[in-house]
């Protein structure tokens, strides 16, 4: 069973993902997080130290919940063919940012990469990402396009452009799939 800190820690990790996907980094105080998981500041800081501890163990979760939901899905691909299990990986990323928090974190992070630590946290993120896709087969071609193509669902989605009816946005957006995604933190 696990002890009452790592509890905790696991809620507020949980709405540390949600609170600094609304505002990112820079704008969110550590207050604001532990009051969403319904602990004091100063508890929060003695899980995680300072805010930028806790904003790259949100990004580490992040990271870890893509590569969960990608495990996931390669052992359930229909098709071992490198090609089909990627095909099959996209579309589960797809499900999994219609939770719009883990793709608005994502996008926040890499704004603030300026930041050393979130860069390394960012860097080590796709550091397994890449080792993942590695392991299921993908080359380094089949790996950059699927990279490729997941930022370009964090454009679609973050600019809203499905809901764009002009040719410049279905340029972008042809043959590209979206979950409707959640505009409310859980």
């Amino acid at each position: 069973m696990r002890s009452t800190a790592e509890a905790r820690r696991a809620v507020l990790l949980d709405r540390a993902v949600a609170v600094f996907a609304r505002n990112g980094y820079h704008a969110t105080p550590v207050t604001a997080v532990a009051a969403a998981a319904g602990i004091s500041e100063a508890y929060a800081l003695r899980l995680f130290t300072n805010k930028l501890g806790l904003f790259t163990a949100a990004v580490e979760t992040c990271y870890d919940r893509i590569l969960e939901t990608l495990e996931t899905a390669a052992a359930t691909a229909p098709d071992p063919d490198p090609d089909k299990v990627l095909q099959h990986l996209g579309d589960a990323y797809a499900n999994l940012i219609a939770d719009k928090n883990l793709l608005m974190l994502q996008v926040h992070a890499q704004s603030v990469s300026d930041v050393p630590e979130i860069k390394a946290t960012v860097r080590a993120g796709y550091k397994r990402l890449v080792a993942f896709l590695r392991q299921a087969g993908a080359d380094d071609g089949q790996i950059q396009l699927f990279i490729a193509y997941g930022q370009l669902c964090h454009l679609i989605v973050t600019a809203g452009l499905d809901d764009v009816d002009d040719s410049w946005a279905r340029a972008l957006t042809a043959g590209m799939t979206h979950v409707s995604h959640h505009d409310e933190a859980r």
